[in-house]
């Protein structure tokens, strides 16, 4: 057993840091490792639980470890250059249409392309897979529906799935009836609909940028025109650039994702997403809230959704479990607001239905206590995930490079230099067995050339950390190619 030495000058405390410095420098702790505990400590060093507490506290002051309620000291990633807002670069846009549609559908397919390591594809479960016990539950499913599995289910959905859902917004505070819930296929579709109930082709749709590349095609398709509005990588969308935009141009309604926004993995604060609803309903502006990840927050608590604060019904909620269980089961929903008979309609319209076996699937999965489970280890996974990946880009990524830190999610938004255009070495990624999303996927007017977004939503293991090394040799290759420097005229955005 390891002992301080308590005849030496140094404090008692100050021996304790560095001890988890030499287990830091010799490996025994990696970014993201839980610390032993005060008790485990105080024990092996025969010193009180306070000395222990006070080495902790420290190391969190110095930005080293970070406390988690009820779970402990963690390691963080110590040379990750943390990307930080820097609005007075910003440029506002005019409404404007998808300018990289190739590279969105590259993206898509290279998911699918075998022996590729799949960095650009947002996914958080592969952390943690539920897939057993979701086979499982199934399997007991099929047993007692018989021929109704292939049956056409209500419009709106099952009705103990949606009451399930009731229950988990009631006790966020929202008081929502279960029969208001439509159930959809996929947030997708929830976002298509409330699209739908607000605006009409040629109206004009405020976003977050950067923007999910998904939304940005959705919004070209439906015949609408996305405005950009400046996106800060810490609070989410800013409200003075709203503002502005709301007085420039005829906005028909807002599409954010308040909570956890893809790719920064920004987070308002619940006072702010309250100032957000305010705003936009003394605008009389509809706000559709893409709340997909809101789950798998890295924050003390869950985010409340905006539609806790809106008064006049103005705020549509869309979300899913394809982020958080199933993405293969496309079961999401909306909670339409003052729109409840609009979206019904559309529902109908367009897809009649949605698939009963997996919403059946899904209401056991959370009837039972595992969905709740799984989802306080997925989060662990991720938090873990996301201080190795950063430290591991910092690692082996130009010094240059700024690397966001996210609240929540499963993705980071890593800046090259201004040079860099990141599109420009995509396929030779793919070649080399790794895929990644180029930023310039995340805006409409060309913006972000010089960003990529990656996924730590992953089964972490060596092919994951070589992945990482081989988009560090191309960001370094292309970061030192002159011949590079006269192909982009790049709007540096943060």
């Amino acid at each position: 057993m390891q002992l301080l030495d308590k005849t030496s000058p140094a404090f008692l405390y100050q021996q304790v840091i560095e001890f988890i410095d030499y287990q830091q420098k010799t490996g025994v702790l990696l970014p993201g490792d839980k610390l032993p505990s005060l008790r485990k400590l105080s024990r092996q060093f025969e010193i009180s639980v306070p000395t222990v507490k006070q080495a902790y506290i420290e190391l969190e002051r110095q930005g080293r470890v970070c406390a988690r309620p009820q779970s402990g000291y963690y390691l963080m990633a110590q040379r990750a250059r943390t990307l930080k807002p820097m609005p007075t670069k910003w440029s506002h846009c005019a409404p404007a249409t998808v300018q990289c549609r190739n590279m969105i559908e590259q993206v898509y397919e290279a998911v699918h392309i075998p022996n590729t390591v799949a960095l650009g594809i947002s996914n958080p479960i592969q952390a943690n897979p539920p897939d057993k016990t979701l086979a499982r539950l199934m399997r007991s499913v099929l047993s007692k529906v018989a021929e109704k599995a292939v049956s056409y289910g209500p419009v709106t959905g099952d009705a103990k799935l949606r009451m399930q859902l009731a229950f988990r917004y009631q006790e966020q505070g929202i008081v929502i009836n279960s029969d208001e819930i439509v159930i959809t296929n996929g947030a997708q579709e929830a976002l298509s609909i409330a699209l739908q109930c607000v605006a009409q082709r040629g109206d004009i749709i405020a976003v977050e940028s950067p923007c999910f590349f998904g939304i940005i095609e959705l919004i070209e398709t439906l015949g609408m025109k996305a405005l950009e509005i400046y996106t800060c990588t810490e609070e989410g969308v800013c409200l003075n650039d709203l503002t502005k935009a709301i007085n420039k141009h005829p906005i028909k309604a807002c599409l954010f994702s308040s909570a956890i926004n893809n790719p920064l993995g920004s987070m308002k604060t619940d006072v702010q997403r309250q100032a957000l609803v305010s705003l936009l309903e003394k605008h009389d502006l509809p706000l559709i809230e893409d709340d997909v990840y809101s789950e798998l927050y890295f924050t003390e608590k869950k985010p409340k959704p905006a539609q806790l604060y809106s008064e006049k019904g103005l705020v549509m909620t869309c979300s899913s479990f394809s982020k958080t269980a199933a993405p293969g089961y496309r079961i999401g929903w909306l909670l339409p607001g003052k729109f409840e008979e609009q979206a019904k309609r559309v529902k109908r319209a367009q897809s009649c239905s949605t698939p009963m076996l997996q919403q059946w699937t899904l209401n056991e999965y959370i009837q039972s206590g595992d969905y709740d489970r799984h989802l306080s280890v997925l989060r662990k996974k991720l938090i873990y995930n996301c201080e190795r990946m950063r430290a591991l880009i910092a690692e082996h990524f130009p010094s240059e490079v700024c690397i966001s830190k996210p609240q929540g999610g499963s993705v980071l938004w890593l800046r090259c230099q201004s040079h860099v255009n990141t599109s420009e070495f995509f396929q030779e990624a793919i070649e080399q067995g790794v895929s990644f999303a180029p930023g310039i996927i995340f805006s409409m007017s060309g913006k972000y050339a010089n960003y990529m977004r990656i996924s730590f939503g992953v089964q972490w293991n060596e092919q994951v950390e070589n992945a990482i090394k081989t988009l560090g040799r191309l960001v370094f290759k292309y970061s030192h190619n002159d011949n590079i420097n006269s192909k982009i005229d790049q709007k540096d955005t943060f």
